[in-house]
């Protein structure tokens, strides 16, 4: 017999049957037929029949059950009690977050607290300082061996979460103030640390200004005076270039090439600028 997948054992022994290729039927035939394997792979379920089909709703035909919409299995979501608890307790103590916790496991995971179950009645019992963690533990624990709802169970929970974190305050400051009466001298925090890092590194922000500023004033010790264009403020749209060429006056554009140069002792004479005959000279033409 042709090797088959699990699912398909039962239908090949079926069609050898019918082909009497085999005699006698296998112990475990019946048995198949009343609970057969799954299918594979599970994403591809088996096509429901007609008959199958009547009892959820309208007659639907072979042909049209190929056209269906296969079925897509998705997990179940998985949550859990302390999750919804976690989240509200975090959204009422937002800072409780920013409180530093190692989070270096020594030789193995610590052991669960002997204190639990219907035994757990306060959250005194694990401590003095609880953490975040033991109140959402407590609340859980309340609501499910105490037969109280998750609402009151959450209350009581962070009201004996406040009050001995309010106590533990309290006491720590007064020890504080105790041991530095006493004499005693604490070394500064990484808060104090950084503020001080912070200080020095304005301060040279401020040095490093002072610097530029008189790098910039010695830079402008030397500029360049410009002076502005001789008659900048007369221009007359072109109304004195149209009259004089009316009244046949030449235009002097270049005045430093036909005025004398002055001489200096021991100089050579400067060359004059060779007069052009009127009869030569060619209009000149500006744009404006």
């Amino acid at each position: 017999m042709v090797r088959r997948f699990a699912n398909q054992v039962h239908q090949q022994v079926s069609r050898l049957m019918r082909a009497n290729y085999i005699k006698k039927e296998p112990a475990w035939y019946q048995a198949v037929l009343q609970y057969p394997p799954l299918p594979l792979p599970p994403r591809a379920p088996p096509i429901r029949t007609e008959y199958d089909q009547q009892s959820s709703g309208p007659v639907v035909t072979s042909g049209q059950a190929t056209r269906l919409r296969k079925l897509k299995p998705r997990p179940l979501p998985i949550k859990y009690i302390e999750d919804d608890v976690r989240r509200q307790f975090f959204r009422d103590h937002p800072f409780e977050a920013f409180r530093p916790k190692t989070l270096v496991e020594g030789a193995g995971i610590e052991s669960p607290h002997s204190v639990k179950g219907e035994e757990w009645m306060r959250l005194r019992q694990r401590g003095r300082n609880p953490s975040p963690e033991d109140a959402i533990q407590f609340a859980v624990n309340l609501h499910q061996h105490h037969n109280l709802s998750l609402s009151q169970a959450y209350l009581r929970a962070v009201a004996q979460f406040r009050a001995l974190r309010s106590e533990h305050h309290i006491a720590s400051t007064f020890a504080v103030n105790e041991a530095e009466t006493f004499g005693a001298i604490f070394e500064n925090t990484e808060i104090e640390n950084t503020f001080e890092r912070e200080k020095k590194a304005l301060e040279s922000w401020k040095q490093e200004e002072q610097t530029d500023e008189g790098a910039i004033a010695a830079r402008k010790r030397w500029k360049a005076i410009v002076e502005r264009n001789i008659g900048e403020s007369e221009w007359t749209k072109g109304e004195e270039y149209v009259r004089l060429w009316k009244e046949n006056v030449k235009a002097e554009f270049s005045p430093e090439l036909t005025q004398p140069v002055a001489q200096t002792a021991g100089a050579a004479p400067a060359v004059e600028a060779q007069q052009v005959p009127a009869s030569s000279q060619s209009h000149v033409h500006v744009r404006l």
